[in-house]
């Protein structure tokens, strides 16, 4: 079921209506849907270069309205919603340990997570959950949302389809290491100086 899902949103990045469903996938992958929206950055962004940077924004905007939609989720329908989607992405056990510390480092978990692999739809649903200040919410939500598309977006722009490969295979572990180094840049600076 999983790799339908996965060809179908690929499929859509050569419909015509492409940019929409851009949009449509980026707010439903921030709440429930299991597939990135990367899957349909990439080749809508290698089809025309030019629009790279349209594209990051809208998948950008998309993403973090639709997180707004898995807060409320989290706010409105943890028993029945929120809480089967933890259990079938399998972060029942993780997401009890993890709700704890939630409201005192929740914005930089919704930052951290949001650029990473991790799904985004439990971060947005664990602030809503934990009833992240809002303006704290969006803030890290456009910060790592708009990162994560807006790097891939120049490496595809600046160096076409010979990253797409590249990107593909390390997108995880490349943004797993920017975060490592961010986190470990901030604590350097805290107990170095």
């Amino acid at each position: 079921m999983l790799r339908r899902l996965y060809d179908w949103t690929l499929g859509l990045a050569a419909h015509r209506r492409a940019t929409p469903a851009l949009g449509f996938i980026s707010f439903i992958e921030s709440s429930v849907f299991p597939i990135p929206p990367d899957v349909m950055l990439i080749p809508m962004i290698l089809a025309d270069r030019q629009r790279a940077f349209r594209l990051a924004l809208i998948a950008t905007i998309f993403s973090v309205l639709g997180g707004f939609a898995g807060y409320a989720i989290g706010v409105f329908l943890y028993d029945q919603v929120a809480e089967p989607l933890i259990q079938l992405y399998g972060y029942g056990h993780a997401f009890t340990d993890f709700s704890e510390g939630y409201k005192e480092h929740g914005g930089w978990a919704v930052f951290v997570f949001g650029v990473t692999p991790f799904p985004y739809k439990v971060i947005t649903i664990a602030s809503g959950v934990t009833r992240l200040d809002l303006l704290t919410f969006l803030i890290a939500s456009l910060a790592a949302r708009g990162l994560r598309f807006f790097i891939v977006a120049t490496l595809l722009w600046y160096f076409g389809e010979p990253i797409r490969a590249f990107i593909e295979k390390y997108l995880g572990p490349l943004f797993i290491l920017f975060v490592v180094c961010l986190i470990g840049g901030f604590v350097a600076v805290r107990f170095l100086l």
